[in-house]
Parts: structure tokens; C-alpha cells; sequence
């Protein structure tokens, strides 16, 4: 039995470390690519994003090294013991929570939003903007600020609390910085046209434009983690991809 406040590991986390024993193995062996992103969907039984999350934990880890348009290579690693952090949520479950927490909050934003607050999110639309067009390698200062104005316009701190909690995630984990800052690498921003889409909602008063143009917004961002971290670039692999947005898809439709 495990006491209540022991951290169960998470999904990915009890893969990555089902691989590690793989890669242990007599039958895997250093300079070996580890089978396609769908052959071990189907070997752990689990969607292909949380072996995505798997992989890129592992390259944290040394474990492996990802090559891109080729495949997953196991690399030598002298480590003993790996270490996952147990409080470490994955950037998919991460961002659908946040789908479904933001988009609410949108929703409540939009019956109380102030005329000053509305001047701080067009103020900050334009700061987005500005970030965008710049050579800086940070995109996330007023993306951040933009979401959390909405927030504060609740009127409610527990909401406020609970989606400053799931930033500071964004920005604490290893494993969700390393997917997002592979997303920039890709070229992806901030879509200052998806915010621009909220902010038009909220100034309208429409509760329902609100919550469905974040949780819009937020998906698109599960999206682009899952083609930026495609690793089989190859035609029948994107197709593939589908199927593990499906799972997500679910949220878009939740009223």
C-alpha cells in the first residue's frame, strides 16, 4: 500500500521506465533504434502521445537520442538509476487541463470583464505582436499575461490559484519545456489571431464565443506538440497521427 501522500508516478513515467528495463535488456543494445511510436502504442497499451512523453523523458535521462525523421536510438548511459519526478505532469494532460479550466474561466470572464481589463488584453494582443516579430528566443511573456488577465477577471481567486498553478507547471517541467521549446524550434508562436479571437468574445459579452475560442485555441496547441515531435516523418506515420488527437478531440466537444 502507498501512503496518501506519496506521488504515484505518472503514465508516461511508468513507460519510460518499462523502456529503461527494455533498454537494459539483452535484447536492446546500444546504436539500436527502439521499435515506431505506434509499435509501442500497442506494446504498453497506452495512446501515442504518452509515448511521445515517454521518449522525451528518456532523452532527458540520456537514455536515447532522437533523431528526427529517422527514428529512436538507444545511446550509452552509465546512469544506475533514473530519476523521474513523480509531481512531473506531462505537457498533453497539462495543456487539456488547462482547455477545460481556461475555457471556463473564459466563459465567466466574459459576464464581468471590466473596460480597463479589455484595454490590458488589447494592450497586451499588441506586446504578443511585438515578441512575435522580434529576434528574442522568449514568446511566452505576454501569452502568459494575456491568459492570466482573463483569469483575475473572474473575480474569483481560487480560479485565478488554479490556473497561475498549471503556468508555473508549464514552466517548472522538464519534460514540457523540452516539447514546447521544440515547438518554437519548429517556427510556431503564440497565434496572436486565436487570442485575438478571445479577446473579440470577451469584449462581445459571449460567454459561450469565449469558452469555445479557448478551448479552440488550446487544442490547436496539442496539435502542434504532437507534429512538432514527430519523429517517423513519413506520410503513413502523420496519419497516425489522428488517431492520437482523438482522446483530445473529446474536449472540444464538452459543453
Amino acid at each position: 500500500m502507498t501512503s496518501s501522500n506519496e506521488v504515484l508516478p505518472r503514465l508516461y513515467q511508468q513507460v519510460a521506465q518499462q523502456l529503461i528495463t527494455l533498454i537494459r535488456s539483452e535484447d536492446y543494445r546500444v546504436g539500436m533504434r527502439l521499435p515506431s511510436e505506434r509499435d509501442l502504442a500497442a506494446m504498453f497499451n497506452v495512446s501515442r502521445p504518452t509515448i511521445r512523453e515517454a521518449v522525451i523523458a528518456l532523452e532527458l535521462e540520456h537514455f536515447v537520442e532522437v533523431r528526427m525523421g529517422s527514428g529512436v536510438y538507444i545511446i550509452e548511459n552509465s546512469k544506475k538509476k533514473s530519476r523521474f519526478d513523480g509531481k512531473d505532469v506531462g505537457p498533453f494532460e497539462l495543456t487539456e487541463a488547462r482547455a477545460l479550466f481556461e475555457g471556463e474561466a473564459a466563459a465567466l470572464a466574459a459576464t464581468m470583464i471590466t473596460d480597463e481589463e479589455l484595454q490590458e488584453l488589447e494592450n497586451t494582443l499588441k506586446e504578443m505582436a511585438s515578441e512575435n516579430n522580434s529576434d528574442s528566443s522568449h514568446h511566452e511573456a505576454a501569452d502568459k499575461k494575456f491568459h492570466m488577465i482573463i483569469a483575475k477577471a473572474t473575480n474569483n481567486s481560487a480560479i485565478s490559484a488554479v490556473i497561475e498553478e498549471l503556468w508555473n507547471e508549464r514552466e517548472s517541467s522538464a519534460l514540457t519545456k523540452r516539447m514546447y521549446q521544440t515547438v518554437r524550434n519548429s517556427g510556431v508562436k503564440p497565434a496572436v489571431d486565436e487570442h485575438q479571437a478571445i479577446y473579440n468574445a470577451l469584449r462581445n459579452k459571449d460567454a459561450v464565443a469565449a469558452r469555445t475560442s479557448m478551448r479552440a485555441h488550446l487544442m490547436r496547441v496539442i496539435d502542434h506538440i504532437l507534429q512538432a515531435t514527430e519523429v517517423e516523418a513519413i506520410e503513413a506515420a502523420k496519419k497516425q497521427v489522428t488517431q492520437s488527437r482523438e482522446r483530445f478531440n473529446k474536449a472540444r466537444n464538452i459543453s
